[in-house]
Order: C-alpha cells, then structure tokens, then sequence
C-alpha cells in the first residue's frame, strides 16, 4: 500500500483536472456570465454561512482572491476594516463596484489580477486574512496555495466543492456525458497535509431548488454546465426539462432537488511551520 505522504498530491490534481469534462471557463465566460452570476449567489445561504465560520475581526485587512461580483467581498467589508477583491474578470469586478456604491460601502479596494499574475506588480499586498472562495480552478495547486499562505499574516481560507459540487449530474446523464466535476476538496486538504499545513475543515450545505420565470429562462440557466452541444445534445436537454419542469405558484421548478456541499479549508499560519 503507498504511502499517502509520498504520493505527489499536486500532480495528481493536475492530472485530474485533465479528466474533468466540465468546460474551461476563461474570462470572457466569466465576464458574459456576471450578472446572472452575482443575481443568483445572492439568493442562496453561502455568503452567510462563510461568514459564519470565519467569525471576522474589526481589526482585519482580508485579500478577496477571485471575488467574482464581491460575494464575500460585500458583507465581509461590514464586519472588517478593509478588503481588497482581486478578479480577472472586468465584468465582475464592474459589477462589484455597482454594489458598492448601492450600499455605500468604501472599505473595499478593487483590483484586476490573476492567480498566474505578479501579485506583487499588481499591487495586492500583505493582508491579515486571504480568502479563495470557489476559485481555486487552478492548474498548479501548490502554486496557488503559497501565494496565498506568504501573503496573510494571520490566517488562510479556501473552499472548493465536494462531490459533483454545483453540476447537476441529471442534466449529463440526459445529454449523454459523463460528468467529472474534477479535483475537489480532498485533493486540497491531501495537498496541505503533505505540504506540512494542518488545516481544518468544514461543510456549506445548500439545499437547492432554483425557480424560473418561464421556460427559456430555465433552459439557459444550466449551459455553462455543459458548454457547447452538438444539435442531438442539445435535444435531450431541451427534453430533460420538459420532462422535469413544473409550475409552482406561478414560477417554473424542476421536480426534483439538489443538495450541494461545499468545503471550507483554513489554516493559522503561526502553527504551520513545515511547508514542503
């Protein structure tokens, strides 16, 4: 049996992110999907209970890493004295800026970066706190993870999905794919243990059960899923739905649920020590 410690966790994320079958998101996906994006992540109960297990200090400065629309951004900058939310996408970070000032929130600096950035020539800084919320859908884990413990002081915190994550494994089955969400939270937690990080761990759950104003609504809502379809793929979809889609007090609904689970890692960098 092989020694879970020899075992080269950040090449085996590599090659299971090769696997996935799940499509590459660019910024440009990123950007066309903001806004219907940041509307839905609103809506559900993640932000709320991230915040919630970080329990945040007045006294804080906390890096937001790919903060998308400000997600987390947003009510963290109500609880700490400031953020810095850094995104690739222009998109996202426009519509972070709208949220600012709909709220009147001035306590949050908005830069466009990149995890494969110089993170020093952008300007992002030292921070008590760094967050990588959802993002880390990076090709060199271990990269990504030290650029984040050597820019916070205090604390680091990531999460990723566990299991198939946001997909819903239905609509794959229905096209006719296989669905490999790719690496998910156990491959990171591997990477820290191996990396002599000892970080704790615990689970967001999210019952899911997204309504829709109308038919069209509901079929757009689940392509970023799948990506680009082939005509007959793109019948069985359409068919999926009709087949699952019900009205309920006057809003559309799939007849079945989701529940969703997310991981959320972090570590304190005063008892990590030994960084291989």
């Amino acid at each position: 049996m092989k020694d879970v410690r020899a075992i080269d966790w950040n090449n085996v994320w590599k090659n299971a992110r090769m696997q996935r079958t799940t499509p590459v998101r660019s910024p440009s996906f990123w950007n066309k999907r903001a806004p219907s994006f940041a509307e839905n992540s609103l809506k559900k109960g993640y932000a709320e209970a991230f915040v919630k297990i970080v329990n945040p200090r007045k006294t804080w400065s906390v890096l937001d890493m790919a903060c998308g629309a400000g997600i987390l951004a947003v009510p963290f900058a109500r609880h700490v004295r400031s953020v810095t939310a850094v995104d690739f996408s222009e998109a996202m970070l426009e519509r972070l800026q709208e949220r600012c000032r709909e709220t009147g929130i001035s306590n949050i600096r908005i830069l466009k970066a990149s995890w494969e950035d110089n993170w020093s020539k952008a300007g992002i800084g030292l921070h008590d706190v760094a967050i990588a919320s959802r993002s880390l859908v990076v090709d060199d884990l271990r990269h990504a993870v030290m650029k984040l413990n050597n820019i916070a002081r205090k604390r680091v915190y990531i999460s990723t999905i566990v299991d198939d994550g946001p997909y819903d494994r239905r609509i794959f089955d229905a096209v006719g794919r296989k669905l490999d969400a790719g690496p998910d939270y156990i491959y990171n937690y591997n990477l820290l243990y191996q990396m002599g990080i000892h970080a704790n761990v615990c689970f967001i759950t999210e019952d899911y059960q997204k309504t829709y104003g109308d038919r069209y609504e509901a079929l757009d809502s689940a392509r970023w899923m799948v990506g680009d379809m082939t005509p007959e793929e793109e019948k069985r979809y359409v068919d999926h739905f009709d087949k699952h889609l019900v009205c309920y007090a006057g809003r559309w609904v799939l007849d079945y649920r989701r529940t969703i689970r997310w991981a959320v890692i972090w570590w304190d960098k005063g008892t990590n020590t030994n960084h291989r």
